[in-house]
């Protein structure tokens, strides 16, 4: 029975490796595998979800039993990931306007399209929300489907020797 388990584990870890490739990918093709993101209104620094690379990151999968969960340390990957809506507080109001100084370099009469960007979001209203667009980079696709059964075939067909 030992043996058996050893197996699933083995070939449980094999899953998690090419997953973990496929929905690294997803960052690369700017897409959760065939439909596209939608681009971010400021769009001037670059795809929105890997400006930094801190979400990309931070996944990190576990294997518990026989399933395979994937999470982030980052508090925003969810959001971006389902969509949904944020309020605005005073807190963010404050960065808002710090971007809106960097973007401006200071000089409030050096306008751009960041700078406009920020002072629109920095004159939100405390309490108003903002809609953030789903771009999901992790989570169930056909292709995952196709991932696990190619890993599951080529496993059993190369690797597994009775």
């Amino acid at each position: 029975m030992q043996d058996y388990q050893q197996l699933f584990k083995s070939l449980l870890k094999d899953v998690q490796i090419e997953l973990n490739d496929e929905f690294d990918h997803n960052f690369e093709r700017k897409a959760f595998f065939n439909t596209g993101w939608k681009p971010a209104i400021r769009n001037a620094i670059g795809s929105l979800l890997i400006r930094t690379g801190a979400l990309r990151k931070s996944l990190h999968a576990q294997i518990a039993g026989s399933t395979i969960k994937w999470e982030s340390s980052l508090p925003y990957a969810d959001i971006h990931n389902s969509g949904g809506k944020i309020t605005i507080t005073a807190k963010m109001k404050k960065y808002f306007w710090y971007r809106y100084r960097l973007a401006t370099g200071g000089d409030n009469k050096r306008v751009n399209t960041e700078s406009t960007f920020w002072k629109a979001m920095a004159l939100k209203r405390i309490g108003s929300q903002i809609l953030i667009v789903k771009r999901q980079f992790i989570g169930d696709h056909p292709q995952v489907h196709n991932a696990i059964k190619q890993t599951t075939d080529d496993w059993f067909n190369n690797d597994v020797k009775y």
